[in-house]
């Protein structure tokens, strides 16, 4: 199985909240394809849709985006690379927030 290792900053990267109001300074994320990020949020339930869009209230899922990471998307991402792909994502699932960048 391939692994896809998180990108781990040098400089934190700040990533607006506008539901917080507020920055996230993140050390650590996520460079996904837009044509998977498209995969994983089409597959979402309607309920992991809404906590998506809680988080990211106002972003646009165009390349060069930053997103705010949470527990369900680290589940959705795993499961789509898991399932789709044959490829586990290394460290994403322990509990540590992340951001995702679309490339």
């Amino acid at each position: 199985m391939d692994t896809i290792k998180m990108v781990v900053e040098q400089k934190p990267i700040n990533i607006l909240h506008h539901t917080y109001n507020r920055e996230c300074r993140y050390t650590r994320g996520l460079h996904i394809p837009m044509e998977d990020f498209q995969h994983i949020v089409n597959r979402m339930c309607p309920d992991t849709k809404t906590y998506f869009e809680f988080h990211n209230v106002a972003t646009k899922i165009e390349r060069g985006e930053y997103l705010n990471g949470y527990a369900g998307l680290a589940r959705n991402i795993a499961n789509y690379y898991k399932n789709e792909k044959g490829a586990e994502v290394a460290g994403l699932n322990d509990g540590r927030d992340f951001y995702v960048k679309i490339v």
